[in-house]
């Protein structure tokens, strides 16, 4: 993969009324898909010949960090945000980063003060980072007006948990600032979902974190998913069944990665990973028992003045 020619494309997806840009930041290092999806060995990548050569090298998977700016009815809306820039982390592919994705995003149409919402699929480090950026050297929400929405499940859990020193910190710079301009929104979000913008839905995909959502987008021609870390990478659709290692709850998370997949099968509905590499997006479609991804790679779609 070119990455230099995909981080600059900015690929859209129409799906009538709804348009989602995707919004790159980096792609995360080859030793990231050994760590988070242990069981996605060689083997288990051979057996889904379709995962290379976008998905997956000769030996490991692929991930990237990026997020979805979404223009519904109006509204600009950013689902997720990344791992950020000057933050401090444990983890050395995050630490202290200098990328141009607010530049990025800006080119999209979506400069910080005209963002509406702010989606928080959950309240991870790699999902939350560009809620804040350093000004003057103070935390402050990069986002002026927007609302900030996360599920209550979610935020209940982590406020009430004890949290190791990186995790804390992540709070700290990212989270806090927020909730403390009177920004961040908390939404209950029952079996069937939650529309906190027309035709924009958050369905609840609990596993990865207790209170996860996913983002379903009802377009008037097609609709898509957002996945969060529901589904990290296109082999969870060979094989549902392989956990992150930072899956709260393992067992959960395989029946809410199975109920997503069931969902979208055969029909024309878009799976948006999180994470996925280019070509990012694609339709469901049933392969023996199991299932696989036909990418669709988006079009340059220009953004609507804001």
């Amino acid at each position: 993969m070119n990455s230099a020619s995909t981080r600059h494309s900015r690929p859209s997806w129409s799906l009538g009324d709804i348009v989602v840009h995707r919004i790159d930041e980096i792609a995360l290092p080859p030793q990231t898909g050994p760590w988070l999806l242990p069981g996605a060995t060689n083997d288990v990548i051979d057996e889904a010949s379709w995962l290379r050569p976008h998905f997956a090298d000769s030996d490991t998977i692929r991930l990237a960090s990026h997020t979805f700016a979404v223009e519904a009815c109006g509204l600009r809306i950013l689902v997720d945000t990344g791992i950020g820039n000057d933050k401090t982390r444990a983890n050395p592919a995050w630490n202290g980063l200098h990328s141009d994705y607010l530049q990025r995003l800006m080119a999209a149409g979506f400069a910080p003060e005209s963002v509406d919402l702010v989606v928080t699929t959950h309240l991870h480090t790699d999902h939350v980072g560009w809620n804040t950026r350093l000004v003057d050297g103070e935390w402050q929400p990069t986002f002026p007006r927007a609302r900030y929405l996360t599920s209550r499940a979610e935020w209940d859990y982590w406020t009430g948990a004890e949290m190791d020193d990186p995790r804390r910190q992540m709070f700290r710079d990212s989270v806090d600032p927020v909730h403390g301009n009177g920004q961040y929104d908390l939404v209950d979000v029952p079996g069937q979902g939650s529309e906190v913008a027309a035709g924009v839905w958050l369905v609840p995909a609990p596993g990865h974190t207790p209170g996860q959502v996913a983002v379903e987008l009802r377009g008037t021609d097609r609709t898509a998913v957002i996945t969060g870390d529901s589904i990290h990478h296109p082999v969870q659709l060979s094989h549902p069944h392989l956990t992150s290692c930072v899956d709260i709850d393992a067992e959960q998370a395989v029946r809410s990665r199975a109920r997503l997949l069931e969902g979208l099968a055969g029909t024309d509905g878009l799976l948006l990973g999180t994470h996925f590499p280019h070509p990012t997006a694609g339709t469901v479609r049933t392969d023996g028992d199991r299932y696989r991804l036909y990418p669709e790679p988006g079009t340059a779609i220009p953004p609507t003045a804001a």
